[in-house]
């Protein structure tokens, strides 16, 4: 990974910006590209102001097995141990989830814990904005919900039930589809939080949108993933984006269903009865720079 001058991995960005001495705001302009310069001459580096490998390793933002820089700003908010799988997995598949709830992530991971549906839950969670149109101080923030190389059941009945043990799960909390400018639970949601999509997707035009902070997090916590796992992330939805569009990207697939393709996909690949995720534009950005 390199990291330079417009890089949107602002938890990433804002751990550089702390070594080389400028303010931490994940933003990587030209103050930061001119500081990572000077510190790189110090430390007999090129000076090109880009964050490479080598840069990495001398900042000591790489973990201890892999050119993977420390994914950033995460807190773990553990489950009870016995709400889920402690393996350890190896995971092959990446699934993108949203609740259909509120903005706290916090709320999810305990009504996973408190529920009495057995180890379900996805290893990260990531909070989103308010209804009402106000910036939650979730939004954006990432949680794990259980350590690494444990699982929990997350996709319900598939063709492989394998694949629950296999996954790595991701919840952007959403209000999922609107109707009527309202949410599923009947709450309005402030104009400025709906997405309006050209085509319709499972039948909603509009849906709850998923907030820029999230969509950083999420790319961030993806490559995280795709370094950490070994997990192509241009197989799946990358692929068909490409391929099919995104509307049918997101769509019901057959191989997905069965566990045949190994790579990013999203719960509404492998269930037709589910909502999450929808194939907002902005996501869609997103998943494209992968």
């Amino acid at each position: 990974m390199y990291i330079k001058i417009g890089s949107k991995e602002s938890a990433i960005v804002k751990e550089i910006q702390f070594v080389v001495g400028v303010t931490s705001d994940g933003v990587f302009g030209l103050n930061t590209k001119r500081a990572v310069s000077t510190w790189q001459r110090r430390h007999m580096l090129t000076p090109d102001g880009i964050v490479g490998p080598q840069t990495f390793e001398a900042m000591e933002l790489l973990d201890s097995d892999s050119f993977t820089p420390i994914i950033g700003e995460v807190e773990n908010y553990y489950m009870p141990s016995n709400e889920y799988l402690h393996g350890p997995y190896e995971n092959e598949y990446i699934f993108l989830h949203h609740t259909a709830g509120h903005s706290n992530p916090y709320h999810t991971i305990d009504s996973w814990a408190k529920d009495s549906r057995g180890r379900v839950g996805t290893e990260f969670v990531i909070g989103g904005q308010g209804v009402k149109g106000v910036i939650t101080k979730y939004d954006g923030k990432v949680l794990r919900a259980f350590p690494e190389g444990g699982a929990a059941y997350s996709l319900g009945r598939t063709g492989s039930q394998e694949m629950n043990k296999h996954s790595v799960g991701i919840e952007l909390n959403s209000m999922g589809y609107i109707e009527d400018g309202k949410t599923y639970v009947g709450g309005y949601i402030h104009p400025d939080q709906i997405c309006t999509l050209k085509e319709p997707f499972k039948g909603f035009t509009q849906w709850h949108k998923y907030s820029d902070a999230q969509l950083v997090a999420a790319k961030t916590t993806l490559l995280y993933i795709g370094e950490r796992d070994n997990i192509d992330l241009h197989e799946g939805l990358y692929k068909w984006i490409k391929t099919v569009g995104p509307t049918k990207a997101f769509g019901f697939n057959e191989d997905a269903w069965g566990g045949k393709i190994k790579g990013l996909l999203t719960h509404t690949n492998v269930r037709k009865g589910k909502y999450d995720c929808f194939p907002q534009p902005e996501l869609i950005d997103m998943l494209l720079t992968l």
